[in-house]
């Protein structure tokens, strides 16, 4: 076997799951959450559908799409610190990883995007890019906090770095406290679990099918479901082309839910200092 073979078996083998690279205790946790949506049929009420829609929604849409990435990690927009602070708290409940270490992790990857540093390229596989990645440490030993010093910096994201599973704890209290075990299983299992596979196909189908707008250095695409799924995130080669945009469905029928409420927020002057992409290239800001 030439030496070139055996370093791309050995680089391949960084991105596959063995028994000494397993993070056992996000792996029990996913598989606990997603054993916990068999229960779900038994569990089936209108009144906890519609909440955990509504709770998608908040949690999903607002907390991880437009705060901790559009906001935390491209600063596409500025807003007043406690409203980043209770948008991060709303992205907790999507209990996706600490803040900190969510916004490195995605910085990583646009650092290195489908090339070996990226942490969840389907280049190694479309399962390690969909949730393989999540249950594996970093195969490459690094800390992606390293790439997020400013929110290091800051005593309230510290906190809720540390403590990032507290607001879903509570918020499963308060469920089950209000509408018992069909809340509990749909706002909580149920919920939780759609949206990680909405947000992880924004890693694998986005870099996998679709059309791409802009000849960017790696594989994004454009994908319409995706972009349902994630409220706006599926637009993924123009948020590779223009990472600091709010807006990253750029021309008129690519539907960007996320975009849409930042716009609202900056007429209601939540929110300012809007980076919008122009489709001819250019980065400005919104009026």
């Amino acid at each position: 076997m030439s030496q070139k073979k055996r370093q791309t078996i050995e680089r391949d083998e960084l991105h596959r799951v063995r028994w000494d690279n397993i993070n056992w205790p996000i792996f029990l946790g996913l598989a606990g959450l997603h054993v916990g949506c068999l229960l779900a049929p038994f569990y089936f009420t209108w009144g906890a559908f519609s909440m955990a829609v509504f709770l998608w929604w908040l949690t999903g849409g607002i907390g991880i799409c437009l705060g901790f990435h559009r906001l935390l990690t491209h600063r596409g927009f500025q807003t007043f610190k406690p409203l980043e602070y209770a948008i991060t708290v709303l992205g907790t409940m999507s209990l996706q990883g600490s803040p900190i270490h969510w916004v490195g992790t995605h910085r990583m990857h646009h650092r290195d995007s489908d090339r070996e540093g990226d942490p969840h390229s389907p280049k190694h596989g479309f399962d390690w890019s969909h949730m393989l990645w999540c249950v594996t440490s970093d195969p490459f030993g690094r800390e992606p906090r390293d790439l997020a010093k400013e929110m290091q910096r800051d005593p309230v994201h510290r906190w809720l770095d540390r403590y990032y599973w507290a607001p879903l704890v509570g918020l499963a209290a308060v469920l089950y406290a209000i509408g018992g075990m069909p809340w509990l299983v749909w706002g909580i299992f149920v919920r939780t679990v759609f949206s990680y596979h909405a947000t992880w196909f924004v890693n694998s189908a986005g870099h996998t099918w679709g059309y791409r707008t802009f000849d960017t250095r790696e594989f994004s695409t454009n994908n319409w479901w995706v972009a349902l799924l994630a409220f706006g995130e599926g637009w993924h080669n123009n948020h590779h082309a223009f990472s600091r945009s709010a807006r990253h469905g750029l021309r008129w029928w690519e539907i960007d839910m996320t975009w849409y409420t930042i716009r609202l927020m900056e007429k209601l002057h939540l929110v300012w200092d809007v980076h919008v992409a122009d489709p001819w290239g250019e980065e400005r800001k919104s009026a």
